[in-house]
């Protein structure tokens, strides 16, 4: 298994900010425009992963990470402590490095950082129409509960919230 590497980001790395914005529009319209939709998606981006929405996650607690593989980006992810689970907002990879053993070395590094903090478990939401659900259940992911979540605009997320316990 090819080893990756976290690059934290900073709320003072203006241009990372930007770069990491550019990586989640990309990611994310081919992943999800097929699922929810162009639309939709394009106000998610906007709403969730523009330069302002990513600098005010910063500065309200949200861990970004850039995910590296031999110095170049390959995907990224987003967590925070939340109640008694580290809350995983956030783990993309480009389509192209995908069924590489990565989500499995993303999802350690958040168990790792929940554990350092006596946090019990890893929570996430998965829009319940995404493929990737199986490979959160292969990672030892459990099912809480759906839920649909009013994101304005008319645009719901309809989605699982998943659960590792650590």
């Amino acid at each position: 298994m090819t080893k990756i590497d976290f690059s934290m980001l900073r709320a003072d790395e203006a241009e990372s900010i930007a770069e990491m914005s550019r990586m989640a529009t990309e990611i994310l319209r081919e992943h999800y425009d097929p699922i929810v939709g162009k639309e939709q998606n394009a106000y998610m981006l906007d709403k969730f992963q523009s330069v302002k929405a990513i600098g005010e996650q910063l500065g309200n607690g949200y861990r970004y990470y850039f995910v590296r593989c031999d110095g170049r980006n390959v995907g990224f992810m987003a967590f925070y402590p939340r109640q008694k689970a580290m809350y995983l907002s956030k783990l993309y990879l480009y389509k192209d490095e995908r069924g590489k053993g990565f989500s499995r070395q993303m999802i350690a590094f958040v168990a790792e950082e929940a554990h350092r903090e006596n946090l019990c478990a890893v929570e996430l939401n998965v829009n319940k129409h995404n493929p990737s659900i199986s490979v959160y259940e292969s990672l030892g992911f459990k099912h809480l509960r759906a839920e649909k979540i009013d994101i304005g605009h008319g645009y719901f997320m309809d989605d699982f919230v998943m659960r590792l316990e650590i």
